[in-house]
């Protein structure tokens, strides 16, 4: 964040308006200009925004909705807030992201809808997931909170499927502090959404007739609502989100060039046609090549002030899905995946020396 940054949240704060104001609506409009998509409404946080999505989906008892495991926690447990079911589907191991083949699989009578991740930043094959949808009649969530920015066939990510989450928490693209965004093309989950992010009230006609004092709930919703600072904060880190991604990009293309000579890594692979937004760069450690364990390099990076992390644990590992009766060999593919892989440092604010440090590190440690 700058100084134009805070000059618009002590604006907001000299203002009328904290909340329910008009610069909800101005950060709104420059999401929804920037993917090229007809409406967005934004919401509390990226995990309130999927709530949004999957109650406009029609999701309940009953329908099941086919995700990937290899995402955080708030993607599924979305679908069990509005009381339906998560089906995981195995990953393309090229991509890290939900595999349309795996996922046909898992379709039944039951499945409402598909939440495919674009995870680290990488679109996902969203034209491929939404033939499935169209031909079972089914609703797709992108859940990109990674991607806003990236590109897919050459326009943005953010209208290609029935509605896309976008998150706005401070390691994203852009911040809001808290925050999350559905952009869609639909008027009818537009309006859903807009519903059921402020208590499930709205001004029915009958409402209008009674006077300016009344209204009407109509739906059950939930106060989801994003507020004004986090918006003029989002406005302003909106003007700036083509630097951040250029910036994101050029460390990506640092780590490629660099790494490539480090024996027992495997660098992330791209779907053709798609420019990630390169929310995190994801290695994979070859452990037939390497000789010390995930965790021995992981240890290692950090206490030389390298920080590296670990995204994301299988959601179906964690005790509360295993309660549910999820178990672990699940998705082969994912828990492979997930036991080689290592995210290393990248945001726009790093330096090429600190670029440097990290590929130093690496090679001290795995060498």
């Amino acid at each position: 964040m700058d100084e134009d940054d805070i000059a618009a949240v002590v604006e907001t704060l000299r203002s009328p308006f904290l909340t329910q104001g008009p610069k909800v609506v101005e950060f709104e409009r420059a999401v929804s200009e920037y993917v090229g998509a007809k409406y967005a409404v934004a919401f509390l946080n990226g995990t309130t925004a999927l709530h949004g999505a999957c109650y406009a989906a029609g999701i309940g008892t009953g329908d099941e909705v086919i995700t990937t495991p290899i995402t955080f926690e708030a993607t599924s447990n979305a679908v069990l807030y509005c009381g339906g079911t998560p089906v995981f589907a195995d990953i393309d191991e090229c991509t890290y992201n939900l595999d349309p083949k795996e996922v046909e699989k898992k379709i039944t009578v039951k499945t409402k809808a598909i939440i495919p991740v674009d995870f680290t930043g990488q679109p996902t094959d969203v034209d491929a997931i939404m033939e499935l949808a169209e031909i079972q009649n089914l609703i797709v969530i992108v859940d990109g909170a990674h991607s806003l920015g990236a590109n897919y066939k050459g326009r943005k990510v953010g209208k290609q499927a029935h509605m896309t989450m976008f998150s706005f928490h401070p390691v994203k693209p852009i911040t809001t502090g808290e925050g999350g965004i559905i952009t869609t093309n639909s008027e009818v989950f537009y309006e859903k959404l807009t519903l059921f992010r402020s208590h499930g009230i709205s001004k029915t006609p009958y409402a209008v007739e009674q006077g300016d004092w009344y209204y009407e709930m109509t739906e059950l919703g939930s106060n989801y609502r994003m507020n004004d600072i986090q918006a003029a904060l989002g406005s302003s880190q909106m003007r700036k989100i083509d630097g951040f991604i250029e910036r994101r990009r050029e460390i990506a293309a640092f780590y490629n060039e660099k790494l490539v000579s480090i024996p027992g890594i495997v660098m992330p692979k791209q779907l053709e046609e798609t420019e990630s937004g390169w929310h995190l760069y994801m290695i994979q450690l070859d452990n037939k090549v390497l000789t010390k364990t995930r965790r021995g390099i992981f240890d290692e990076m950090r206490a030389l002030n390298i920080g590296v992390h670990v995204h994301y644990i299988p959601v179906y590992w964690h005790p509360y899905y295993q309660e549910l009766g999820y178990e672990k060999g699940l998705c082969p593919k994912a828990e492979k995946w997930y036991e080689q892989a290592m995210t290393l440092p990248i945001f726009p604010g790093m330096t090429d020396e600190n670029l440097g440090d990290v590929v130093a590190a690496l090679r001290e440690v795995v060498c």
